[in-house]
């Protein structure tokens, strides 16, 4: 049986509470443009969304984005850096740690409308503190209207892609959205899921029955898979995105794109690994031309401090999975610019 408990209301008066203000509108028109070019091949830049598995807390979050703000400055001619605040955290077993989302009140009780509040002001601080507008993954499609209006990025994650109400919704986003292959690592079934995104769709949304025009800026994140007996395959490499290539030929979906996620199953979740996983993907782009035209950018985890913790003591330290720290973060992002 459900309880209902706090009214939650809609997202126009969370909207009108904190709005984007004409300057930073700007901001984001530019940047969606510049997102939009890299998926569609209108530029050569690469893509690079980046940040830590889940934005905990405020303080460390908005340190990190300050820096990459003043990393993007050199190397912007190269690359568009989207930080990666994901205020939600899937769970694989339904428990635990699950975002800013369901922000706790004082008393220590979920507070979804506290959430929202925080999230919402978390990103509008992102934007004043770097000049960078961010992404989060579409955890909770009917959420998606309490920040659309701030993201220049969407990511349906592994858990979700194969769900009919996530592929609806972004067929209606008007950023780009990036899906994940399913945990089983089933590239069918993540090329069914762009078709459907970039398709026209009719479907019930929020009490309403609502209508979209489809996406042609969906595109596949390759994050490795889990076999049936829960060992990491990854898919990161030249013979499985030539394949997924040749789908997308044969489907005929719009701006074909793939983003190499260097963690989770495609690294075992061994943080260390995403460096090299980046160099490999890079050493392909030069090696075949239709490789580098398909292969957009990369996903990566990263934050202050490297590693992870179990409880928050270490200030920039993820508290889910592990992450590259900033030493390392700089180097790779310097490194990946000198190579596109």
């Amino acid at each position: 049986m459900l309880e209902k408990q706090n009214f939650v209301p809609e997202p126009e008066e969370f909207i009108a509470e904190k709005p984007l203000t004409p300057a930073l509108q700007e901001i984001k028109n530019q940047r969606d443009k510049e997102i939009r070019d890299v998926i569609a091949g209108r530029s050569e830049k690469m893509l690079i969304v980046i940040g830590p598995c889940s934005a905990h807390e405020p303080a460390p979050t908005l340190e990190y984005i300050s820096r990459l703000g003043k990393l993007n400055e050199k190397v912007k001619d190269k690359l568009v850096i989207v930080p990666r605040i994901y205020t939600n955290k899937p769970r694989t077993k339904g428990v635990g740690y699950k975002g800013m989302f369901l922000q706790p009140d004082p008393e220590g009780t979920a507070d979804i409308v506290r959430g929202i509040r925080s999230i919402r002001a978390l990103h509008l601080a992102a934007i004043n503190e770097s000049g960078l507008t961010s992404a989060d993954e579409m955890l909770y499609p009917e959420n998606t209207p309490y920040v659309e209006d701030l993201l220049s990025y969407h990511a349906v994650g592994a858990r979700s892609v194969e769900d009919q109400l996530h592929r609806q919704v972004a067929s209606g986003i008007d950023a780009p959205v990036g899906l994940k292959n399913p945990m089983s690592g089933n590239i069918l079934a993540l090329i069914n899921s762009i078709f459907a995104a970039q398709s026209p769709q009719i479907f019930k949304y929020r009490n309403y029955q609502v209508s979209s025009d489809g996406n042609p800026y969906a595109h596949a994140i390759l994050r490795g898979g889990v076999d049936g007996f829960g060992k990491d395959v990854p898919n990161f490499h030249y013979e499985t995105v030539m394949q997924l290539t040749q789908m997308y030929k044969e489907s005929k979906l719009e701006n074909p794109a793939i983003v190499i996620d260097c963690n989770h199953s495609n690294s075992g979740k061994q943080f260390k690994q995403q460096i090299r996983i980046a160099e490999e993907v890079m050493q392909n782009r030069r090696f075949d031309e239709e490789f580098k035209k398909i292969v957009k950018g990369f996903m990566i985890e990263s934050f202050l401090v490297e590693g992870s913790q179990k409880h928050d003591e270490v200030f920039g330290k993820s508290i889910t999975d592990p992450c590259l720290g900033w030493e390392d973060t700089e180097c790779l992002l310097l490194n990946l610019a000198e190579q596109v």
